[in-house]
């Protein structure tokens, strides 16, 4: 028993921890602001400060979209389903389909699955995500949460396009380890 314990207490610390870290930073990060943003504009949709002149301003949103307000389809708790659907699957995908406890993949996992939880905290709250970072270049309003996983999900993208997803090295490996086994001389 002693030995599943290490197993699993080793298996937490080289794939899990790094990227729980950085989900739990993110989510406290994300629902601080979301707090502040209603402590400081009230809780009236459309109500607006400037930051920075034209370019950047705060302006709250009850958003029942995805990121930055897209696809409203009218029944809020669809995209909380969804959201947890797709965390658990880019957990899953990251364990089982991503080359060893790379670093990158980690830190992106954490800033996905962070900001996942930021707004699926907001849906089951309020039946809406706070959305409030006006860019006023930008065609959106958005939070921590949306640009946390629009981030994570770029990088993660990019370093499978240069780095690809492992299935050639472990398949390598894999075939290395049978001919081994193969060439051995029976004793």
């Amino acid at each position: 028993m002693a030995r599943t314990g290490s197993t699993i207490g080793r298996e937490l610390r080289r794939y899990w921890l790094g990227p729980a870290a950085i989900a739990a930073t993110i989510l406290a990060l994300d629902q601080v602001t979301k707090a502040w943003v209603l402590e400081t504009l009230g809780t009236v949709e459309g109500t607006t400060r400037p930051l920075l002149g034209d370019w950047l301003s705060l302006t709250l949103i009850h958003n029942t979209g995805i990121a930055f307000g897209m696809f409203d389809v009218g029944f809020p708790h669809f995209f909380t389903v969804t959201s947890i659907i797709i965390s658990l699957g880019a957990m899953y995908f990251y364990r089982y389909h991503l080359p060893g406890p790379h670093l990158l993949p980690q830190v992106c996992l954490g800033l996905i699955v962070g900001g996942a939880i930021g707004n699926i905290i907001d849906r089951m709250r309020f039946g809406y995500v706070i959305d409030f970072i006006h860019v006023h270049w930008f065609p959106g309003i958005f939070n921590i949460a949306d640009s946390s996983i629009t981030v994570g999900v770029a990088i993660l993208a990019l370093f499978l396009a240069l780095i690809g997803d492992g299935e050639q090295r472990r398949a390598a490996s894999d075939d290395a380890l049978l001919n081994d086994l193969l060439n051995r001389e029976p004793q």
